[in-house]
């Protein structure tokens, strides 16, 4: 039985990656790194700016390699006052308010950036919970956030759907044994499938998400009808 959609943040609702890309191409041409779409979604997109900062700028120290991700993250904010989230959010947010589902909000972003972005898209109360990694013990790609999530709602694997649009975030919820969907905002469809999503739609209003959930919902309603 459905109980629980698992959102995660950037990229899947809000395409923030444009804006991010913009950030770091700023901030690593001060190192003379020149970095285009391919080496973004490689090497940054989905990653935890710690592992990205020791990838890319070993030379950093740990001190150093912080003040960078900093900077680097009120740069991106400075850049992104207006974002919008994805069409069709606010219809499956609707959507689960009908069949009083939970929400769950599960990310990597750094916290003044969640707090920022949750602000900006006017929708702080929308989540019953929120998992950032830096409550837990690992971040994305490993299933500590879901795991996470899912402890605090008090559900199951089998009761949630998660909504991610990055292979190491996918990686993530499927690691936790969650039915993953993509959302193809910025990768290959084929990419997000190929590392465990059942499926990957470009935005919300995807008709393919809407039959499947709505399929789910059914099947619910004739298991409860079948045990009266």
């Amino acid at each position: 039985m459905l109980a629980a959609i698992l959102f995660d943040l950037d990229g899947t609702i809000v395409n923030t990656d444009p804006i991010h890309y913009r950030a770091w191409q700023e901030m690593l041409l001060n190192y003379n790194i020149e970095i285009d779409e391919t080496f973004y979604k490689s090497r940054i997109s989905g990653r935890l700016n710690p592992e990205i900062v020791k990838d890319i700028l070993p030379q950093l120290s740990v001190l150093e390699g912080q003040r960078f991700a900093d900077e680097k993250e009120t740069l991106f904010r400075q850049l992104a006052p207006h974002l919008k989230p994805l069409s069709g959010f606010s219809e499956l947010l609707a959507w689960t308010d009908l069949y009083q589902l939970k929400r769950a909000l599960v990310t990597n972003a750094p916290r003044l950036n969640a707090e920022f972005m949750l602000e900006v898209l006017g929708i702080k109360e929308a989540f019953h919970t929120i998992v950032l990694a830096d409550d837990c013990i690992a971040g994305k790609p490993d299933p500590a956030p879901y795991q996470v999530a899912l402890n605090k709602l008090e559900i199951t694997a089998a009761e949630a759907i998660a909504l991610e649009d990055s292979p190491s975030g996918i990686r993530s919820a499927v690691g936790a044994d969650i039915r993953t969907i993509g959302i193809a905002s910025i990768h290959d469809p084929q990419i997000l499938q190929s590392v465990g999503a059942f499926m990957a739609i470009p935005d919300f209003t995807d008709l393919q998400l809407w039959t499947f959930l709505n399929s789910l919902i059914e099947e619910d309603s004739s298991a409860i009808a079948s045990n009266l």
